[in-house]
């Protein structure tokens, strides 16, 4: 669809435009990973008595249809329905193929909860739910697979009686994430801090066990909200990786500039909004590039600064209110938000990123941020693109920031972030610090991290997500986390000293082990404790393995004796 438009601008950058678009690879996985479905086609309807009633012979073709009334069971006449059900109190989990249901059914003896499905079509689960209820009882924004929640609404309820013949067999559906706990910043040794992906989802896919992050594949639509607030990168989106959506814009920006294009501007777009682009596209001047997502927020700060530092005038990002559910909005202006002030902060124009009503007029800007001379994305050598950003999604932010600091009129040093940003430093209060280094076992990004060597705190400013679980696994409370953008970059990724300290040398054999702060400390506390008394008070003041040797001897001497520290 979006290629007949296309071919319909005759101009250079219309021309330019249609050569990038076709000679660039697709955003793509050859073979992602995917997640199956079985559905039976046992099917459950919800709802007041007679909508669902009168609903029911429109499924026959399924393999069994079961009705649960939300009425009153006195209150409705006998019915010739052998499978209608009466309850006000109802809970269902799962997905298409294995909805759970849980109810307590009217009229029956014990008033306990039952599995519906056990008792009407001797199965675990129902495989699809029709939810005529006023209030959907899944209350999630993004319903999972097999359920609808119709309501009253005609359009819909018509929507699925023609789809619902069709959903039986099994079904494939990507699985749009990958997931790694080690980096994540969600949980430490018992702390608790990131709940970001949390949040971020609107379809319930993702919860907390207590001590990670957990992802129902299942439940995931793939709206990718998750990745992208994620700070750490322990959630990816995989559909496309994150590394070939930004290769993709690169390699298009440079085919289009290469093929004579200037002034290109960038329309993110998510698929579901094609037909809606499509029809709006000939309003629009020829040197705006379309590109089709996923979904709009499975990208965000970090590709809109790239696709700037590539050479885009301008990255827009084209909104359909009605496709639109409020959490995906809320992450979507976060990080807009996040963007923005970044940019205004450097003294450019805020709506270089902005959202875009394909209703309105476009207003473009007749200069990039960095002249192709800078950004040499134009430049070929072999057919190997020149100055591309690498690393991790927060590497390529910085660098992409700090080229647009350098080109800057204000070069600000230091710059507050909006609230919740994931940016910032940690300070520490150090004459309270013993170094016990509870901090650095719960940094997921070891922006927090000792010496070695000797008794010290080191912290790297451009790692720390301000996910606070340092800041709550602190037993001496002296850490307080900082937000704000450091511009400087050379002390922005160097490693400082937070916090250190004169070793205390073993006793025994004069090895640095600890803190001297520390020994000091544990010596005070515990010279009045039974177990630390006599000569058993000196092992503090050595090292692990002396302490051990120094034991074992007191034993060996004296084998009645308590084993002690």
């Amino acid at each position: 669809m979006l290629k007949s438009i296309l071919e319909t601008f005759t101009d250079s950058n219309g021309q330019a435009r249609l050569s990038a678009i076709a000679g660039t690879v697709e955003l793509s996985n050859l073979i992602p990973p995917t997640v199956s479905y079985e559905s039976r086609g046992n099917l459950l309807i919800i709802g007041a008595y007679d909508t669902i009633t009168t609903l029911a012979p429109q499924f026959a073709t399924l393999n069994s249809v079961t009705l649960l009334a939300t009425s009153a069971a006195e209150t409705v006449p006998a019915s010739k329905h052998s499978k209608v059900f009466f309850s006000h109190d109802v809970t269902i989990k799962g997905y298409l193929g294995a909805f759970e249901v849980n109810c307590r059914v009217a009229g029956t003896l014990l008033d306990t909860y039952i599995n519906l499905a056990e008792v009407t079509i001797g199965g675990d689960s129902f495989d699809l739910v029709v939810d005529m209820s006023a209030e959907s009882i899944i209350n999630t924004e993004i319903p999972a697979p097999g359920y609808y929640p119709v309501g009253s609404g005609k359009a819909a309820i018509a929507d699925v009686i023609e789809i619902l013949p069709d959903m039986l067999g099994t079904f494939d559906k990507p699985k749009y994430f990958r997931l790694n706990n080690d980096i994540c910043a969600h949980s430490s040794r018992g702390v608790s801090g990131c709940t970001r992906c949390v949040d971020a989802c609107p379809a319930g896919a993702l919860s907390s066990n207590g001590h990670a992050i957990e992802i129902n594949p299942f439940l995931c639509q793939g709206v990718g909200t998750c990745a992208t607030a994620c700070p750490t990168e322990a959630i990816t989106y995989a559909l496309p990786e994150p590394e070939k959506t930004q290769n993709f814009i690169y390699r298009l920006l440079n085919s289009y500039q290469m093929a004579g294009g200037v002034k290109p501007t960038i329309l993110f777009f998510g698929n579901r909004d094609e037909e809606t682009v499509a029809a709006k596209l000939p309003s629009l001047p020829s040197n705006v590039i379309p590109i089709a997502l996923e979904e709009l927020a499975t990208i965000g700060v970090d590709t809109w600064f790239s696709a700037l530092v590539y050479g885009a005038h301008q990255v827009l990002l084209a909104t359909n209110i009605a496709y639109m559910p409020v959490t995906i909005d809320r992450v979507l202006n976060d990080e807009l938000i996040i963007a923005q002030n970044f940019l205004t902060e450097l003294g450019f124009a805020a709506n270089r990123i902005c959202l875009f009503d394909l209703d309105a007029d476009f207003v473009g800007f007749p200069e990039p941020l960095l002249a192709v001379a800078d950004n040499k994305i134009a430049v070929m050598d072999s057919g190997v693109l020149a100055e591309q950003l690498s690393g991790t999604k927060r590497e390529k932010l910085f660098s992409a920031l700090d080229r647009l600091h350098a080109q800057s009129t204000v070069k600000p040093t230091q710059s507050d972030v909006p609230e919740n940003a994931p940016y910032g430093s940690v300070e520490c209060k150090t004459d309270d610090c013993t170094l016990c280094m509870g901090c650095v076992a719960v940094c997921p990004t070891r922006a927090l991290h000792a010496v070695g060597g000797r008794p010290g705190l080191q912290f790297r400013e451009q790692d720390c997500v301000q996910c606070g679980l340092c800041e709550k696994a602190c037993p001496e409370q002296v850490l307080t986390l900082k937000p704000g953008v450091n511009w400087d970059t050379e002390s922005r990724q160097t490693a400082v000293m937070i916090h250190e300290e004169e070793p205390a040398c073993c006793l025994s054999c004069g090895k640095a082990f600890a803190p001297a702060s520390m020994i000091k400390m544990l010596t005070e506390k515990l010279q009045g404790h039974s177990q630390f008394q006599g000569d058993a008070i000196r092992r503090l003041s050595m090292c692990e393995d002396c302490r051990v040797r120094d034991i074992f001897s007191d034993m060996a001497d004296d084998p009645t004796s308590q084993l002690r520290v």
